[in-house]
């Protein structure tokens, strides 16, 4: 872990405690609210030195220390992509963070395009695996051996299995499928589109993937979760935008709510 890491962990347990944090949430488009369920502080990104930048419209840039379902967490409520300001590696401060606080494993949420007719929006899909076909990894530079990290598990079986159970609890489908990640910011053409289904992906969007690197590299455990937006381009006539993003996410989100609050009530 870097220095920057152990100087965050100081600052932020001098505002929120010394109890370590178990579990991180980053919260996507449409899960924003969650955090404010949560019983502790907000730290405002602006307030941490070298945080993410996270200036997407419909998140919420506040780290979030505290109480959720008995669960002692960090809510990320925004995350910074890489096509902000092109650095992969921009989420590594925030993981970097959540490994000095005591976390053990991170959630990650956001919103995605189907490719998938069974999986529609306003649909929830749990990641099995995903495709990197941005073809950018924020672990270049990285000068250490520790750099060649396996995937081979990165999204963890036990962790999936116990989501794939608060979901059925609940009431809630959940389906399994490979998510690819697309550098953005502007969306992907219908040819685009088709490759990424002959590669054998379900959905695409433009997050996540540096996060589950970088989270590994780490030693945490992940697993993953999209809200479905939006059918994938040339898959349908609906007209896809970063505002139709905005307004469907909230329509998974509820679902997904659920399924977390379930999930971190029967955490071992």
């Amino acid at each position: 872990m870097s220095r920057s890491g152990e100087e965050l962990a100081t600052l932020v347990r001098a505002r929120a405690g010394d109890a370590p944090v178990r579990l991180g949430l980053i919260l996507g488009s449409g899960l924003g609210h969650l955090a404010g369920a949560v019983e502790g502080v907000a730290i405002p990104y602006g307030e941490l030195p070298g945080f993410p930048h996270a200036g997407v419209s419909g998140h919420n840039p506040n780290l979030v220390i505290g109480e959720l379902e008995g669960v002692r967490v960090a809510v990320f409520g925004a995350r910074e992509h890489y096509y902000e300001k092109g650095n992969p590696a921009a989420m590594r401060p925030a993981l970097e963070l959540l490994r000095a606080l005591g976390g053990e494993a991170v959630i990650a949420t956001n919103a995605a395009g189907s490719l998938r007719a069974d999986i529609r929006p306003g649909d929830l899909m749990l990641l099995s695996d995903h495709i990197n076909f941005s073809g950018l990894n924020p672990l270049i530079g990285e000068p250490t051996d520790a750099r060649f990290v396996p995937m081979g598990d990165a999204h963890d079986p036990a962790l999936r299995a116990a989501l794939r159970a608060s979901a059925e609890a609940e009431g809630v489908a959940l389906p399994e499928g490979v998510y690819a990640w697309y550098s953005g910011p502007s969306f992907e053409t219908p040819a685009e589109i088709r490759a990424i289904r002959i590669l054998g992906g379900d959905a695409v969007g433009m997050s996540t993937v540096p996060e589950v690197i970088l989270a590994r590299f780490m030693g945490l455990r992940v697993a993953a979760i999209s809200t479905i937006t939006n059918m994938a381009a040339g898959l349908s006539d609906e007209k896809i935008s970063h505002e139709h993003t905005k307004a469907m996410a909230p329509l998974g989100a509820a679902k997904l709510e659920r399924v977390l609050r379930h999930f971190l009530r029967h955490l071992r």
